[in-house]
């Protein structure tokens, strides 16, 4: 029986309080979906309110009970906030991939924690702290994704220019730096088609985030239903500008790209690493190896062909990497046809090999825990690397930022990427990466921009007149 007495539950969404990152661009983060599905999974007899630190500060308020999701880097955040409320006598929960890969440190700040996905738990979660048996631990089980709830986009805030939604969770690559396949396990897990073209219908914003770690992932039978779910998008007049992570595979079938760009598709993310095929056999990226460094210009180039930006990440301060082989990778960065860049440092995160490995060789700097987590943002050296000292690492990779950062750099690419793309929407959208990441690695260090002010600076125009004018240029 459900009980008819009123809860209040309070889920909150951290912010790392020593680096905003890119947090401070409204137009790169999107709603906090873990918290949207456990609202979603809560009897209609709580009320429930999620404060988002992307856009305020948190602040005490009364609640019944307290969930909060962090990853490695804002952590700290979450451990303080729950400290607030176990002050006060409310029970407090933790969850995330942080929570989830170090459970012996979160349970030390929070009446309960949950390691792994919670969809399968949570009910019992509910009905324990209703009587008064509230668990100190619980373990998520990976479910099947039919029938999984629609997260409660109500409670968002409205300020989020992306909506997002997930088709698929898990992953069968298992790199090295990556904590996905331990999180979310080593298979893909499917949503229908259907469900997830419900759920896009939902989202009120233009814009579009896919969260799935990799959309058309590695095989044929991914790729047909990544087709399918493009299809059904155009079939039911889902009008959406979007983007998406996948490897580098996704232009070997051209009807993904055909079908995603006429389903609104502006952007996908490619995790491309290094130019140094050694470098991606050591860090796993078994892809990549097979596609092989002198075809990744044709990856990019089949993706502009569909009026696609190519947003490509790249790692600084691998294994192997010297001061010459950084600055080799900047070159070869700014030689390609790539449209936008992530380009950060190697972070050894919780739960990955490279975490592992490093601890036991004694090479992780920052380790006074939990407080350093809070380093551990993808900016920042957290290592002693092998070939170079930290430092100089640092002062490395600044020099190669540097360049691949340079504002008269990133108006020229932007130029570049329209021409290429013929696509003005994906165009802007590449300038606005490349402003964030650029903004996210110097943050406190030189000016920031938005993409308003940049494209006032440069072009004396807002987006919207910007994103006008390109198009009757280039119709």
């Amino acid at each position: 029986m459900t009980s008819s007495k009123k809860y209040k539950l309070l889920l909150v969404n951290p912010r790392n309080r020593r680096r905003v990152g890119l947090s401070q661009n409204r137009d790169s983060i999107y709603p906090p979906m873990a918290l949207g599905i456990i609202a979603a999974l809560t009897p209609e007899n709580w009320e429930i309110e999620i404060a988002d630190e992307n856009f305020e500060d948190f602040t005490f308020r009364q609640a019944d009970l307290v969930g909060i999701t962090a990853l490695t880097a804002t952590i700290n955040r979450a451990y303080e906030i729950a400290g607030l409320y176990r002050e006060n006598g409310i029970p407090t929960i933790l969850g995330g991939i942080h929570v989830s890969m170090l459970p012996g440190e979160a349970s030390q700040y929070a009446d309960c924690i949950v390691k792994g996905e919670a969809e399968s738990v949570w009910p019992v979660i509910i009905a324990d702290f209703i009587s008064g048996r509230l668990q100190p631990l619980y373990e998520g089980k990976l479910l099947p994704l039919v029938n999984s709830p629609s997260p409660r986009i109500d409670l968002y805030n409205k300020d989020y220019e992306f909506g997002s939604v997930q088709t698929t969770r898990g992953c069968p690559m298992a790199c090295d730096f990556c904590s996905v396949h331990t999180f979310n396990g080593n298979c893909y897990r499917t949503r229908p088609i259907d469900e997830v073209l419900r759920d896009l219908e939902q989202i009120p914003q233009r814009n579009l985030y896919f969260i799935d770690d990799n959309l058309v992932g590695h095989n044929k039978a991914m790729a047909d239903r990544a087709i399918k779910l493009f299809k059904g998008m155009v079939d039911r007049g889902i009008e959406k500008d979007w983007w998406c992570s996948t490897s580098l595979n996704v232009a070997e079938n051209e009807q993904v790209l055909e079908w995603a760009a006429r389903s609104g598709c502006q952007m996908m993310f490619l995790g491309i690493e290094s130019e140094d095929i050694e470098q991606l056999k050591a860090a796993n990226k078994n892809v990549n190896v097979r596609i092989g460094v002198d075809h990744f210009e044709e990856v990019f180039q089949k993706l502009n062909k569909y009026g696609i930006a190519a947003l490509g990440a790249f790692i600084y301060g691998l294994e192997t990497d010297t001061p010459d082989k950084m600055k080799a990778r900047t070159d070869y960065i700014i030689q390609s046809g790539i449209d936008a860049i992530q380009a950060t440092l190697l972070t050894p995160l919780p739960g990955t090999l490279l975490f592992d490995r490093y601890l036991k060789e004694g090479r992780i700097v920052y380790n006074n825990f939990p407080k350093d987590w809070e380093r551990y943002h993808y900016a920042e050296v957290v290592f002693k690397p092998l070939l170079m000292e930290d430092d100089e690492l640092e002062a490395e990779v600044k020099k190669n930022w540097a360049r691949l950062y340079d504002l008269k750099h990133i108006k020229r690419r932007m130029i570049s990427s329209l021409k290429k793309t013929r696509n003005p929407t994906a165009a802007i959208w590449s300038l606005t990466n490349n402003i964030q990441l650029r903004n996210l690695v110097f943050e406190n260090e030189t000016e920031t921009f938005d993409l308003s002010s940049f494209l006032n600076a440069n072009f004396g125009l807002d987006k919207l007149k910007a994103i006008q004018q390109l198009k009757v240029k280039h119709e």
